[in-house]
């Protein structure tokens, strides 16, 4: 009896913090953002009201769903014991989150909030994805194993087969309509802040070719009928993935390069010029949209599946392909640093494959590379050079941003990071005491803290924590290279086309798991890529003069998301555990949520100048050969505190 009334007190709880606290708490976040950092609105009323109407009956659906055929509620801790893939499951993969997110963008609309709708809608559906990426396809898998079933509306699987109609139906909503939202949303957010044309000097006086418009609106055409023309589900998938590839990065790209291409002006005269002015007044006049060219990405990415169904004519594919490029230009639609963007783009989805395998081998390469040499009782480990080259871009970066004048003040911090990494990981790992690990979690409360205190002693806290927020996804790329070579941080079992091997018996792969030999997921790598992303789109942010709690907010938000999905492809032994959560899922949680809070303060001083000059460099080296002795010089023969990095 005592159980049962507890479960049902966790399932009333539960049920009150999505149902009732995460809603309003996401009401609060809107109206305490709206005047911090300020974002062009969309109001439209009626639409975002049908928006609000669709999103929640997608949500009431999937409730009903599960409880009619699962036996249960939409909740994780106390999930439904039968696997549903019937009703709205039966189509949608998850309904519920889609609608919710769908939701919160009508509510933003219809209210005609900016904060609203291009931040919180986005991290809003960024942390769904979290959650299904990070815990919920996992547990699935756990649970039901060869019960999954594919919805209608998913990606077509890798096969000869001829796609159904619900796989062609597929690429028009998961992968087409995405495209256009997110080139909408960059035409709507217009010219932004620091423009620069993209326009090399010699193309300026180029003229405009009204007669190009044809071959230019045919990409349209051509690239919507490409789902209808694959012949086998393999192609299908490939156009597929191609496509959601390239609207990600060609996404990242609008937003965070502020490279734009005005359309060059002309005098429109007869159809073809009627026509092209017309369009150009659809697409607006910023140019906002132009790097790279999606007309060139995406013309090339249905050429190929033309030239798969019909090989006889693969060459007039490709070449339609290079001339809608070319009357990229005619029409004076983007600068030739558009065009050789765009192309480029196309290059890099259509070998996505092979580009992976690089990435994959070369991380390999890296974590059966350990290399060490004694010196008396000393020993050097040269994976320490990667901890110092993380460390010199750190200070570098921040101090850059700063201004060389708070170097001190940087340095103070920096060192604080560096020193409560070292006893967050004995308190967390649990590690010998005369080990000495290093844990991220400890780096970034050790930085708070330092942070905190230079604030209140008179200094630019916040300027050395927004400064080293806008650095850190640099540092800690750099910093899971010197994971591959130690094996931390290090996967479970993956395929053998995904995963890599660890060897090398210093690893921590090899000497603490049964993993030494076998495929694993390459999670240190994983971490570098989303860093990179994260890296980008802090730079940019850094760009537009937010405020400085805003600047380390946005951090913790992003480095939350990915790092709770990177957890759950982990497979380390020693991670402690609580209620089924590896304890750094629920730090990226806490992570999320704290950067949440400090989006909404209102403190810090500006944005200075960049300046950088010979005494930063002199610190950022001097602070990155600390951090190359702490992390790659030990004392092998030593049982005293710290004294060994390895046994």
């Amino acid at each position: 009896m005592e159980l049962t009334r507890r479960g049902r007190v966790g399932r009333a709880l539960y049920g009150i913090l999505f149902a009732v606290v995460i809603p309003l708490l996401l009401v609060g976040w809107v109206w305490r953002t709206a005047d911090v950092i300020r974002l062009a609105p969309l109001h439209a009323p009626w639409t975002g009201a049908a928006l609000v109407v669709a999103g929640a009956a997608l949500m009431l659906a999937g409730m009903h769903a599960l409880l009619v055929h699962g036996g249960g509620l939409p909740m994780n801790p106390f999930p439904p014991p039968r696997y549903v893939s019937r009703g709205v499951y039966r189509c949608l993969g998850h309904p519920i989150y889609t609608g919710f997110a769908v939701a919160v963008a009508g509510a933003s609309i219809a209210a005609g909030s900016g904060s609203g709708l291009w931040l919180v809608t986005p991290l809003v559906a960024a942390g769904c994805a979290a959650l299904v990426l990070g815990y919920e396809q996992h547990d699935l898998r756990r649970r039901f194993g060869g019960e999954l079933r594919r919805p209608l509306l998913s990606l077509p699987p890798p096969t000869e087969a001829t796609p159904a109609a619900w796989s062609r139906a597929s690429a028009y909503v998961l992968v087409l309509l995405p495209w256009l939202l997110v080139y909408e949303a960059a035409v709507l957010a217009g010219m932004p802040a620091g423009a620069i044309e993209a326009y090399f000097a010699f193309e300026r006086s180029w003229p405009v070719l009204p007669w190009t418009e044809p071959i230019y609106a045919s990409a349209y055409v051509v690239v919507c009928l490409a789902p209808l023309v694959a012949a086998k589900c393999r192609e299908l998938r490939r156009f597929c993935v191609s496509g959601l590839l390239a609207t990600a990065l060609n996404g990242l790209l609008f937003f965070t390069l502020p490279l734009v291409a005005p359309p060059r002006a002309f005098v429109p005269q007869g159809f073809w010029g009627t026509l092209l002015d017309l369009e150009r007044r659809m697409e607006g006049p910023s140019g906002a949209a132009a790097f790279p060219a999606f007309h060139v990405t995406w013309s090339f990415i249905a050429a190929a599946v033309f030239a798969s169904r019909f090989h006889r004519f693969r060459g007039l594919f490709h070449l339609w392909g290079a001339l809608v490029a070319g009357s990229c230009i005619g029409t004076g639609m983007h600068a030739v640093a558009d065009v050789l963007a765009g192309f480029c783009v196309f290059l890099l989805v259509h070998r996505i494959d092979r580009i992976w395998q690089g990435l994959r081998a070369a991380a390999e390469a890296v974590a059966n590379s350990w290399r060490e040499w004694r010196v008396g009782r000393v020993r050097i480990i040269h994976h320490g050079a990667y901890g110092a080259g993380g460390a010199f871009t750190g200070v570098a970066m921040a101090g850059a941003l700063m201004g060389a004048e708070h170097v001190g003040e940087l340095l103070a911090v920096a060192a604080a990071s560096l020193v409560a990494a070292a006893f967050w990981a004995q308190l967390v790992e649990g590690a010998s005491v005369s080990l000495r690990p290093f844990g991220y979690y400890g780096s970034v409360i050790g930085a708070a803290l330092a942070g905190a205190a230079v604030g209140l002693l008179g200094g630019s806290g916040w300027l050395v924590l927004a400064a080293l927020s806008v650095a850190a996804p640099w540092v800690q790329a750099l910093g899971r290279l010197r994971c591959l070579v130690q094996g931390c941080c290090h996967g479970r079992e993956a395929p053998s086309g995904i995963g890599i091997r660890f060897q090398h018996p210093r690893s921590r792969v090899v000497r603490l798991s049964s993993l030494g030999g076998a495929p694993i997921h390459p999670t240190q790598l994983y971490s570098i890529l989303w860093n990179a992303v994260c890296g980008a789109a802090l730079l940019r942010l850094w760009c537009v003069e937010p405020p400085l709690p805003f600047v380390a907010g946005s951090y913790l938000i992003l480095a939350g998301l990915g790092r709770f999905v990177e957890e759950s492809y982990r497979g380390e032994p020693q991670t402690p555990r609580i209620a089924g959560l590896p304890i750094y899922q629920w730090n990226a949680v806490a992570s999320v949520v704290l950067g949440a809070v400090l989006t909404c303060l209102r403190g810090g001083s500006g944005i200075p100048e960049p300046r950088f000059d010979l005494g930063l460099l002199a610190a950022a080296t001097a602070f990155a050969l600390l951090t190359g002795v702490a992390m790659g010089v030990d004392f092998p023969d030593s049982n005293r505190r710290f004294a060994r990095l390895v046994k």
